[in-house]
């Protein structure tokens, strides 16, 4: 053999795309690294080191939900929720897959380099991941705070470029996750805008200019002083009436019989007795949420003043189903929901504990205290069949899950009664656990729903604990649930404006 005869087999080079990528991907970093923006050095290094561990991010949602407004408490819960989901996949997944190189820091000033330099992987950037999660999950709830947060969030991608320890592609594929994983949080926990109702069917109201006509009756028991003050800001022509839980039902009616509108401000239950008062003398209703849940005003796409001044000055309104029930001499309506059973018990026992510990706490603590109990089901002739019962449920329209978020009603006047029971059983808790992460029109041995616009249960004990919209009182024999379509008219922004 000549030795002259070379038998070496040359390796292959990287494909010339991604030899062109990674020759534009260094340009572009000796480019940031050559420039100098004018208070770039001091800034953007300090503000890098901020996002460590998310701190920054956890600070700003704390600024965020100190607004107290619903939306922007949401918008904070989200940012954090999408940033925690694109760190858990950055760190199990992102920094595994690809062992990309940290930056050469020659380039790099001295002044800007960091002191503590990362140990990890280089691609994907972490903290372009958890700024672009936190801002799009803020922005996806709230659009105003994310435009203030959008800001932040770039300068802190920007700012790991800057410093020399990523990449410009190692930053944008960490945008690029961090803002999936926005998404795919709205994916398991839709947003307020997915869910808000349609706005019909539309009713003619009065367009009160400053509030003019308007007289709102305040529970100071459910701590609307500020949401008081801030309606008498935007509104300095409406009267506004401050009252104790015990005179609201009066002052409603005082106050009903010189409004043009009549308004509530407090929990379910004072806006099921405003509710009661509008009906019987044909007024609208103007609702601001003042409560601790206030599913009806939240289902109705009002959540703050701002809402509901903006469809009071421009009279916009809409007709809502009320529902209605009969029990001997006893009648009453709910906006949102009627139940016998076990639920009755679990209301009576958490108001006897939210004023020690809080609205939430009282609740699983009723729900432990009530479900340990020994007791036996209800029974009721439903269809005409008796049977045991540990819980019956009727909501006033009907109530519909997306992804993990609880259940919400997506329409107010769709006619229909949502019902829903819990067969009585020897295991009441899985029992109930299962009928409430079930959907609507289900069936099963242990639970059943069904829609329909009346229902009546014959043989009910009298004496037997009845919930509606939260308040707790005792049947008087058999029981008559039933609509009234399109029976109350409520003002609520309606979409466009």
């Amino acid at each position: 053999m000549s030795p002259d005869v070379d038998l070496t087999v040359p390796l292959p080079g990287p494909h010339p795309l991604r030899k062109g990528f990674l020759d534009l991907d260094h340009r572009l970093f000796a480019a940031v690294a050559a420039r100098h923006w004018p208070g770039g050095d001091r800034v953007l290094p300090r503000l890098s080191r901020s996002a460590n561990h998310g701190a920054l991010w956890f600070a700003a949602a704390a600024a965020v939900a100190a607004s107290r407004t619903p939306r922007a408490r949401r918008a904070a819960v989200r940012g954090i929720a999408s940033l925690g989901v694109a760190s858990l996949t950055i760190n199990t997944v992102g920094k595994r897959s690809v062992r990309r190189a940290r930056p050469v820091l020659d380039p790099v000033p001295l002044v800007r380099q960091l002191k503590r330099q990362p140990i990890t992987t280089s691609f994907p950037s972490g903290h372009a991941a958890s700024a672009a999660a936190f801002a799009t999950g803020v922005a996806l709830e709230s659009p105003a705070w994310g435009a203030a947060v959008a800001p932040v969030a770039a300068a802190v991608a920007l700012s790991r470029v800057y410093t020399g320890v990523h990449f410009p592609s190692d930053v944008l594929a960490g945008a690029a996750l961090g803002a999936g994983a926005a998404f795919a949080v709205r994916g398991l926990v839709p947003t307020r805008a997915q869910l808000t109702p349609p706005a019909r069917p539309v009713a003619q109201v009065p367009a009160l200019s400053g509030g003019e006509g308007l007289v709102m009756v305040a529970n100071l028991g459910s701590g609307t002083s500020e949401r008081v003050r801030a309606l008498c800001d935007a509104l300095p022509l409406a009267e506004v009436i401050e009252a104790e839980p015990a005179e609201v039902p009066a002052e409603l009616e005082k106050a009903a019989g010189r409004a043009r509108v009549l308004g509530v401000c407090g929990g379910d239950g004072t806006v099921n007795a405003a509710a009661g008062v509008a009906l019987r003398h044909g007024l609208p209703l103007a609702v601001l949420p003042g409560g601790t849940l206030n599913h009806f005003a939240y289902d109705l796409g009002v959540e703050d003043v701002r809402a509901l001044s903006r469809a009071l000055e421009q009279g916009e309104g809409v007709r809502v189903d009320v529902g209605r029930f009969t029990s001997g001499g006893l009648s009453g309506i709910f906006l949102n929901t009627f139940s016998l059973g076990v639920y009755p018990e679990l209301v009576r026992e958490r108001e006897r504990w939210s004023h020690r510990i809080g609205g939430w706490p009282a609740g699983l603590l009723a729900a432990v205290r009530v479900l340990r109990a020994d007791r036996h089901p209800l029974r009721a002739e439903v269809g005409g069949r008796t049977r045991p019962l540990w819980m019956l449920f009727a909501g006033n329209g009907t109530y519909h899950r997306m992804g993990l978020a609880p259940g919400r009603r997506l329409d107010l006047a769709d006619g229909r009664l949502d019902v829903r029971v819990v067969h009585g059983g020897s295991r009441p808790a899985l029992r109930l656990l299962s009928a409430a992460f079930a959907g609507p029109l289900t069936r099963s041995p242990a639970h059943a729903a069904v829609q329909v616009p009346r229902l009546r249960l014959k043989g009910v004990a009298p004496g037997t604990l009845l919930a509606y919209d939260g308040e707790v009182t005792e049947t008087e024999g058999d029981v008559t649930v039933e609509k009234l379509p399109e029976a109350l008219t409520v003002y609520r922004p309606l979409p466009g404006d």
